[in-house]
């Protein structure tokens, strides 16, 4: 255990001497007043630095708290100006605002994009120069300090004792006027992205109690935003919350096809048909799956380019610049590309795998108009893929829990998208407004609700009959015997395609009928098919399943809801400028 990690939990102890004071707040004070004594000045540095007209609402709310010394926790959509919430604040404000993101490549465009304002801002991380360093460790000394923004992951924090102890002076001197924590989810157990050394930054309100705390976040469920509240020892702050969900973008789920190249000529016909010359992302699930994808779209005549861990930082920048550019026109990547991106015009986010949280896949899905024109955010459901991300996740602690919310999303054939994914971040009354702007509320897609109960018992037979043999199947060998048995024994159920005993499948899942069962090899991990807790239910009760209607379905839902959504369309109020200083 390192010095700074015990001297953390030492301070942190009944005895410390230094407390959290609850913060008493007055319930009357209007927050987006512009009569407060900085008032005049926000403004003017907004217009004259940054270039921007006016203020979201719920930014002026947080800023004029942040400037008052409450802290604050901001849960605000992706693209709708969070990082100027600290930043302008630290431009008027005496002192230095201290910064703490996941990654370092956040930090690197964040502080580029602050010196291209004339803003003096520096980031310390492992290869930082000396003369920098000292530049950062002079000014928190200074009783005048010119830099305004010190940029550090929450590993600093934990693991650097001169970092500490120059952060200590500078509080002690009062020139430390805030503390912003970029990506603050990543402080809870049951968020997406859990991060342990965030869970130490608890510890900077206990050190500097007089100082403020601005959290910031586009994925909080209730759950991560109270347990994030504890942790970071503000539970008295300041929660601003904006809607998460935009009208603009449309959710769709589509089913995968069975071979890498059926996919993709989906996805070439589908940009094609809709985004010809205008810019995308396409999430993949491996460094390996980037590449063939991407060599895939380059043999399709489509510019594309990979992204992902494997990539050196100067090529990831080069592709990174490229994209902005226009040079190329789709990304794909893994989830190493995400935070940190400030492209306003992406029409489509494509899912080419599921995510392993919802919160993930909302905040990636994100990355889509956020100049609040019209995008596509397409996810391909694969069967395959949720078993290969299981395998993956499960020794996370909320691992499978955060997937099946995933797979209950997809599988879902009957409640609009929007709504179930302003239901999971506790906003309620948020759904499509017909026609719709999800493939569920579309009105194009036909589905029937049929009695499944005896294909359901078939799967469980043949799960209890190999078992007794001595063998487990996985769910790819499982759908494969069920097709057999019922061709074999010519039961009305031969007739079901693969993807409905898929369906099936996934239904006796997220039910509880059937379970993962997790089989370690010294190569990988090889997931079962077993019994589930519910599955007693299936003797007395009946199974019900929306399937599609064995007719055609229509090939370009988005155009169609497009065309029929026009006049809607045009009411959405668009993002303006605020986009433009959010590096999130």
């Amino acid at each position: 255990m390192t010095d700074i990690v015990q001297e953390i939990k030492d301070n942190s102890s009944p005895h410390s001497n230094t407390k959290h004071v609850p913060q008493l707040h007055n319930t009357d004070v209007d927050w987006s007043s512009k009569n407060f004594p900085w008032s005049a000045e926000l403004d003017k540095t907004l217009q004259d630095v940054f270039q921007i007209k006016h203020f979201h609402p719920v930014q002026l709310q947080a800023i004029n708290s942040t400037m008052s010394k409450c802290d604050v926790l901001l849960i605000m959509s992706t693209g709708g100006g969070k990082s100027l919430c600290f930043q302008l604040p630290a431009i008027i404000s005496k002192g230095i605002t201290l910064v703490v993101t996941p990654l370092v490549s956040l930090m690197e465009d964040q502080v580029l994009n602050l010196k291209q304002y004339g803003i003096k801002a520096h980031m310390l991380k492992a290869d930082s120069s000396m003369d920098d360093v000292m530049e950062v460790y002079d000014s928190m000394k200074s009783p005048n300090p010119q830099v305004k923004l010190v940029y550090v992951t929450p590993e600093k924090i934990s693991k650097s004792k001169q970092f500490m102890s120059h952060l200590d002076k500078c509080y002690k001197s009062g020139n430390l006027s805030r503390i912003a924590i970029d990506e603050v989810h990543c402080v809870s157990q049951w968020g997406n992205d859990f991060r342990p050394d965030y869970k130490m930054l608890g510890i900077l309100k206990r050190l500097y109690p007089s100082t403020p705390i601005i959290g910031l976040t586009a994925t909080s469920t209730n759950k991560v935003t109270f347990d994030t509240k504890q942790l970071l020892n503000i539970p008295d702050c300041l929660v601003f919350r904006t809607p998460l969900v935009r009208k603009n973008l449309f959710y769709e789920v589509r089913p995968k096809p069975t071979t890498h190249q059926k996919v993709v000529q989906d996805i070439v016909t589908t940009i094609q048909e809709n985004f010809k010359g205008e810019s995308g992302i396409i999430y993949c699930i491996s460094c390996r799956n980037c590449t063939d994808v991407c060599n895939s779209l380059i043999k399709s005549g489509i510019r594309a380019a990979v992204y992902h861990a494997r990539c050196s930082a100067k090529k990831k920048s080069e592709v990174h610049q490229q994209w902005l550019n226009n040079e190329i026109q789709v990304i794909c990547a893994t989830v190493a590309f995400g935070m940190g991106i400030n492209k306003p015009q992406v029409r489509f986010v494509i899912h080419h795998s599921i995510s392993k949280s919802v919160e993930n896949y909302f905040q990636e899905a994100g990355r889509a108009g956020r100049d609040g024109k019209p995008s596509l955010c397409l996810l391909y459901f694969g069967f395959w893929d949720v078993f290969r991300q299981t395998s993956m996740v499960f020794r996370e602690r909320t691992g499978t829990e955060n997937l099946s919310k995933v797979v209950k999303f997809c599988h879902n054939l009957k409640t609009c998208r929007v709504e179930l994914l302003a239901n999971h971040f506790g906003e309620v009354n948020e759904q499509c407004q017909s026609p719709g702007m999800c493939d569920v509320c579309s009105n194009l897609q036909k589905t029937t609700k049929k009695d499944v109960t005896e294909p359901c018992k078939v799967l469980l037979r043949l799960i209890k009959s190999n078992s007794m043999d001595g063998n487990r199947l996985t769910g790819i060998q499982l759908v494969d015997a069920a097709i057999r048995d019922s061709k074999n024994r010519k039961t009305k159920w031969k007739d079901l395609s693969r993807h409905e005993w898929q369906r099936i499948v996934f239904d006796m899942l997220v039910n509880g009928f059937l379970r993962e069962d997790y089989h370690l090899t010294s190569r990988s991990t090889i997931v079962y098919l077993t019994y589930g807790r519910n599955v007693r239910f299936l003797l007395n009760n009946k199974v019900m399943l929306d399937l599609h209607d064995n007719i055609q379905q229509p090939k370009n839902i988005y155009k169609d809801c497009l065309s029929l959504n026009h006049g809607t369309l045009e009411k959405i109020p668009k993002l303006d400028n605020l986009g433009k200083s959010d590096n999130t």
